[in-house]
């Protein structure tokens, strides 16, 4: 009985880590993608709310070469409440062809996320989405985008079933 509730147990944290690394349904990554054009510094222009950037302003995401393949990312805000800034240093690798938007990030060990590009323009502002519709980002080069940019973003979000009514418009 012990060896069967283990593989049960084994079962159901490797769906519950599966789930956390699909995609969004209806949500598909970019092709043709090239991580060398992705590197560098991307200013976050605004995101669904979550617990790990709660009340963060001025946030950026960088991404970089790291060992063995992988990409470092450092994400950093500031929290105007405490006065400080936040930081958080995570690694990426690509969940499939490393062609696809679709990388698989980590900020906790073992522990893997989706991290799917699903609209690119020219490198120079990305949609990204995790493994559900809870979490969402749009990313720029610059800290401010047109009013353009701003409503193409909410066409296609709005489009593709996110809750536009709940982003958070990042301030830089």
């Amino acid at each position: 009985m012990q060896n069967l509730s283990g593989y049960i147990f084994a079962a159901f944290i490797f769906i519950s880590l599966s789930a956390c690394t699909g995609l969004p349904k209806g949500i598909e990554p970019v092709q043709n993608f090239d991580l060398q054009q992705y590197y560098g510094k991307w200013y976050e222009v605004a995101r669904l709310d979550h617990r790990f950037e709660r009340g963060l302003q001025r946030v950026t995401a960088e991404y970089s070469a790291g060992e063995n393949g992988r990409v470092v990312v450092k994400n950093r805000g500031y929290n105007e409440a405490k006065g400080e800034w936040s930081e958080a240093v995570g690694t990426a690798k690509f969940k499939g062809s490393s062609q696809t938007g679709h990388l698989l990030v980590s900020f906790f060990g073992p522990f893997y996320a989706s991290y799917v590009i699903f609209d690119l323009d020219d490198y120079q502002q990305a949609y990204v989405v995790g493994n559900s519709r809870n979490n969402l980002w749009f990313l720029s080069r610059t800290p401010t985008v047109s009013e353009a940019a701003k409503q193409a973003f909410i066409e296609t979000v709005t489009a593709n079933g996110f809750a536009v009514e709940e982003l958070i418009w990042v301030e830089h």
